[in-house]
């Protein structure tokens, strides 16, 4: 049993009042954003720096975390994205040889307000009854009265656009300049392994900032488009969507994953949801509709394109894969262009490979449309 006699009291207050007490780890202070769970049992300093979670809350549903420290290669991006971490038990030391720090220290270095000692079996059943929401954690004033005015302070995620803030501030090359294949990089919040991936099957990156034009994209003739995952609301991303409307025009052989994948959706008239939790955890099961064959993949979103909505585009797209859960769309391919999107992460940065296949396919669509 994991003791926390030494540690301050921290509390944790759901926007529909529902309150939980427990101890403060990380940096200590006030946190609110949308309340989420992740069902992976490792991976979590991968989690905690995908641009994705950019002002979401983390509850952590694996019994242990930070047994095996932190080490900077396996981060995802710049910096730690959550706005704050909820777990069961946290352990201050950790026994991995490679790794640098304790989880306590680098959250703290990261500015993360935390709390532990939390029933969080209990909190995820209340999610997934009640819906994602937003919260509060507090290991400074913990008064019930401020902790609600926080709440009412703290925006929803619905109609929140946040890919903007996690962007690169100015286009960078990544890779090598005498590689095969010109990839042009759309950074909505791009994880790192996405670029490594691409890298590894002889692509030279150009990474763009969020709002950057086609026109500037297209100066650089790439071979191929990638737009990224990220964070947020894509029906509140106008300019995105402007965008990927271009794209679909470009004729350029097109990828996009997770907020890329329904940004392109958006843009050919189809619409995008709020789920009531989300999917995050690296055990998704889906089937790929072209193959038949299942897939075990990593994921994290809280918004998804609506069913229905892709029959009206049936003419020009097809589902390519399908939720073996809930049956919500997890991929769509257009029937006329060499364009193709998933909603999951075949970069499974933590993760199964199942899905990897999917930087192949891109590069093969890349090679036919040089050929």
């Amino acid at each position: 049993m994991t003791t926390y006699s030494h540690r301050p009291k921290a509390v944790l207050m759901l926007e529909d009042g529902k309150k939980f007490e427990g101890y403060a780890i990380g940096f200590k202070g006030v946190s609110t954003g949308e309340i989420c769970f992740n069902t992976g049992m490792t991976g979590y300093q991968e989690i905690f720096t995908d641009p994705s979670y950019a002002g979401q809350i983390v509850t952590m549903t694996n019994a242990h975390i930070g047994n095996y420290g932190a080490r900077n290669v396996e981060n995802q991006s710049r910096k730690v994205q959550i706005a704050g971490l909820i777990v069961k038990n946290f352990s201050e030391f950790y026994s991995r040889v490679m790794a640098t720090e304790s989880l306590q220290d680098y959250l703290e270095r990261h500015g993360i307000v935390g709390i532990a000692g939390i029933d969080t079996r209990a909190l995820v059943r209340h999610i997934r009854s009640k819906g994602a929401m937003n919260c509060v954690i507090s290991s400074e004033e913990t008064d019930e009265d401020f902790l609600r005015k926080k709440l009412r302070e703290t925006p929803s995620m619905a109609g929140c656009e946040l890919a903007s803030g996690v962007s690169v501030d100015e286009p960078y090359f990544y890779g090598n300049e005498n590689a095969a294949y010109r990839v042009a990089v759309w950074d909505y919040g791009c994880k790192q392994n996405i670029l490594d991936s691409l890298v590894q099957r002889d692509c030279y990156l150009k990474i763009f900032p969020a709002k950057t034009g086609i026109s500037t994209i297209l100066e650089w003739n790439p071979d191929g488009i990638f737009l990224s995952n990220g964070p947020g609301d894509p029906a509140a991303m106008d300019y995105g969507i402007a965008t990927a409307r271009e794209v679909l025009k470009s004729g350029k052989p097109v990828f996009g994953i997770c907020l890329g994948h329904q940004l392109l959706a958006l843009a050919q008239g189809m619409q995008t949801e709020k789920l009531k939790y989300g999917h995050r955890g690296i055990n998704h099961p889906v089937i790929n509709k072209k193959t038949g064959l299942g897939e075990i993949t990593s994921q994290n979103h809280g918004f998804g394109v609506v069913k229905e909505s892709v029959m009206a585009c049936s003419d020009e797209v097809e589902v390519s894969h399908v939720n073996l859960n809930d049956g919500s769309i997890e991929g769509l391919s257009w029937r006329h262009k060499p364009i193709f999107t998933v909603q999951y992460h075949p970069e499974s940065s933590p993760g199964p490979f199942d899905s990897r296949y999917l930087f192949d396919d891109f590069v093969t669509l890349i090679k036919n449309s040089k050929g």
